[in-house]
């Protein structure tokens, strides 16, 4: 009897389907999701409420409800990067990661499941970051806050949870190159808090890297016809995040677990 030609696709749709609920369920059970989101999102409560007394005393410059309410976003994505490491850095403690393979043996399906379930997560948590600090900025300053539209205020949101979610997903293919989560934090909170803001400080080729490029996406540089645009910081931190994830899915089919 020959084979119905329908089925290998089914199946392979099932597989997929299986394999991205086995790895939401995994995400949402850890503990350290929660505990890393939740911390992140107090510190960034924290942090904006320091930048708007600094916003009411005058010492920031702008009043600006949306600056004043992100500009803790550039220190809070360190718990979006810890995330994203620990994410794919979890099942190696303990060699989780071996059963982890022999229920789902098509790595590139896992990888991809694993990526695609942190995605689903993040996009929310990112967005109630951003938006809780816009939203306690604009509610302190009142009127005394410069007028924005609500489509800026829109625009620069989307930009933020996107910045946020695309770095989530970079961290994760780092830690799943490393796979040691502790190496892969240091490196990836070293590379944004040292490395990247030293280079944007030497080098107007910075400007193409995934932090600064990155930026862009929400905090664009005015009157500056060399700076990335908004647009093209989305296309440049996308194109690196495909570029890493590509790269640890060639490794990941050949490495041990």
């Amino acid at each position: 009897m020959t084979a119905v030609p329908t089925s290998a696709p089914r199946t392979r749709g099932g597989q997929a389907a299986r394999a991205l609920s086995a790895e939401l369920s995994k995400l949402i059970s850890l503990p350290a999701t929660w505990l890393t989101l939740g911390g992140t999102l107090v510190v960034n409560l924290i942090l904006t409420i320091a930048f708007t007394t600094a916003g009411l005393s005058g010492s920031t410059g702008t009043r600006s409800a949306t600056d004043i309410g992100l500009a803790s976003i550039s220190y809070a994505q360190a718990g979006f990067v810890i995330l994203g490491v620990l994410a794919t850095c979890s099942e190696y403690t303990g060699g989780q990661i071996r059963t982890t393979l022999i229920a789902m043996p098509r790595r590139t399906v896992q990888l991809t499941a694993k990526h695609l379930a942190l995605a689903i997560v993040v996009l929310p948590a990112a967005l109630v970051t951003a938006a809780s600090g816009v939203v306690l900025t604009t509610s302190t300053l009142g009127d005394t806050a410069t007028p924005v539209t609500s489509g800026h205020v829109a625009r620069v949101l989307i930009g933020v949870t996107a910045y946020l979610a695309l770095t989530t997903l970079l961290s994760a293919a780092v830690g799943a190159l490393v796979r040691q989560t502790l190496a892969a934090v240091v490196v990836l909170l070293g590379y944004y808090f040292i490395v990247g803001p030293l280079l944007r400080d030497q080098t107007q080729a910075a400007k193409y890297l995934p932090d600064t490029a990155g930026f862009a996406m929400w905090f664009p540089v005015a009157d500056n016809a060399s700076a990335v645009t908004p647009v093209q910081g989305a296309l440049l931190l996308t194109a690196w995040t495909i570029v890493l994830i590509a790269v640890v899915m060639l490794g990941y089919r050949r490495w041990d677990a």
